[in-house]
């Protein structure tokens, strides 16, 4: 008797994710923009839509894609840096997309204005 392979999911039902990364690398003086900026253009030629903030970036796509994405930028770090702190928070909403932009929408709803994004 033949087994049945279980389907794979269509794309509305994917492990859809928020992301906010934050990596920095620790031993390298106060400033670390050369460094953020290293994984920013990981990111930006990721294809994933993202969203840098003055605290770290969120990215938006599958858990595999956003993974893999953020597993790059440490790899691309820890080439010259000995110690690198990474703040990860992960927001999983089934089938949803979009949510970059739509929940920002939804407050700015509620409040019936704008307000300040970066």
């Amino acid at each position: 008797m033949a087994r049945s392979r279980p389907s794979r999911p269509d794309r509305e039902e994917r492990s859809m994710m928020l992301v906010e990364v934050s990596m920095s690398p620790m031993g390298k003086g106060e400033s670390v923009g050369k460094y953020v900026a290293r994984s920013l253009d990981i990111i930006d030629r990721s294809g994933l839509d993202y969203r840098l903030n003055p605290m770290g970036t969120v990215i938006e796509g599958e858990w595999d894609e956003v993974f893999a994405v953020i597993t790059r930028c440490f790899t691309r770090m820890r080439r010259d840096c000995n110690r690198i702190s990474i703040s990860i928070r992960a927001d999983y909403r089934k089938g949803a997309r979009g949510r970059l932009t739509g929940k920002v929408q939804s407050v700015e709803r509620r409040l019936h204005r704008h307000l300040k994004t970066s």
